[in-house]
């Protein structure tokens, strides 16, 4: 069973129940300042912390005094708007006496879908969590419609965890982990301690239960599970209203894990070695050699770009005697590679006008076959 002291990266979920008490629509102040010490307590053993929190609409209803019940989507984007700056400030300043950093990072269901715009996240989260700050992440309810959203942070946190290559995801929920059936109805119901893999019998025991203030049902948590454990990251559902819930399941509480099925870096390998090719890059010997040390591909290494690429795209890299080597996600589109080719990464601002990012292709969006330390090219 997982626990989160062996974390390298852990994402937590946090429900709008949990952060804003329902009936007078406050922030539950005295239990953020809990999980805040739970958040330090990991960050001091030098795990990653990623934070998908709900509760901006929670937060703004009660601001704008718009009561229980169902919202009209211009009163929930409305109520987003003003709930979203109280629930940064909420986490700044829950975090702040502890020394963190707190970062606000806003997605759409569209961030992840378009290959693009989940790069541009990949990176921006990449970096935070590289400078030390916590990124609190939360759906953009103030322009996401029914269409283009995630629909609940269940299925928000899986993503970001694939994103960001965590190996564990908590949700805190109002239950105690994943039952036979739903313990609110059935008092026969039995939790599972750990799911080793979600079968069709599994599937078929989620429930639809929620609470009033979130959409999130066992269901839901479960497609979350799914999407967790074939990128390589474990998940646990566990209670979130106690005090200090991370140290609580650190300590043996109630929870069901969810066994990962592989590890985040093969699982990101595989998906994009199965990626179709729009390209390639040829590379010299050099630029073989920084790879099989683990560096990322710069424009320097490269001597010829064919296909017609967008930044994003997958291409295959080819080592000096013409065999593909690996392939990987490039981070400029073929016109703007070509244009760089060859020259070191202090040129790109002179030659495409903008400062670009140093790395063709980072090492982080490779999968490479085996090389070998040194690459000689015979003349």
């Amino acid at each position: 069973m997982a626990t989160l002291t062996a974390a390298k990266r852990v994402v937590i979920k946090i429900g709008s129940a949990l952060l804003v008490d329902r009936v007078t629509g406050k922030l539950r102040t005295e239990w953020l300042t809990a999980l805040a010490a739970d958040v330090a307590w990991l960050k001091a053993l030098g795990t990653d912390v990623v934070i998908v929190s709900s509760g901006s609409i929670a937060m703004g209803r009660g601001a704008l005094d718009l009561g229980l019940g169902t919202l009209a989507l211009e009163q929930s984007q409305a109520a987003a708007a003003v709930g979203q700056i109280r629930l940064a400030r909420a986490y700044e300043e829950a975090l702040e006496p502890h020394g963190i950093i707190t970062a606000q990072v806003l997605v759409t269901l569209e961030d992840s879908a378009d290959r693009r715009r989940y790069l541009n996240s990949r990176a921006t989260l990449e970096t935070l969590l590289a400078l030390g700050t916590v990124p609190i992440v939360n759906e953009n309810d103030t322009v996401a419609t029914d269409e283009i959203r995630f629909g609940d942070n269940d299925r928000l946190a899986a993503q970001i965890a694939v994103t960001v290559g965590a190996d564990q995801l908590v949700l805190l929920s109002d239950v105690d982990g994943f039952y036979t059936a739903n313990p609110a109805d059935d008092p026969t119901a039995q939790r599972f301690d750990i799911v080793d893999r979600i079968t069709p019998e599994i599937e078929a025991m989620a429930g639809d239960a929620g609470s009033g203030l979130s959409k999130g049902g066992m269901k839901t948590k479960l497609m979350a599970a799914k999407t967790a454990t074939a990128a390589g990251c474990a998940m646990a559902i566990t209670e979130g209203s106690i005090m200090r819930p991370l140290s609580a399941l650190e300590e043996g509480a109630n929870a069901t894990w969810f066994a990962a099925q592989t590890d985040p870096q093969a699982a990101r390998k595989g998906w994009i070695t199965a990626m179709k090719p729009q390209g390639s890059v040829t590379l010299d010997a050099g630029a073989v050699t920084a790879l099989a040390r683990g560096k990322s591909l710069l424009p320097a290494g490269v001597v010829q770009v064919t296909g017609d690429f967008a930044r994003g795209d997958a291409v295959s890299l080819i080592g000096p005697d013409g065999a593909v080597i690996g392939s990987g996600l490039v981070r400029y589109a073929a016109a703007e590679a070509r244009a760089i080719q060859g020259h070191h990464s202090r040129d790109i601002e002179p030659l495409l006008g903008y400062p670009g990012r140093a790395a063709l292709i980072h090492r982080d969006d490779m999968a490479l076959g085996r090389l070998p330390e040194e690459v000689t090219v015979s003349t």
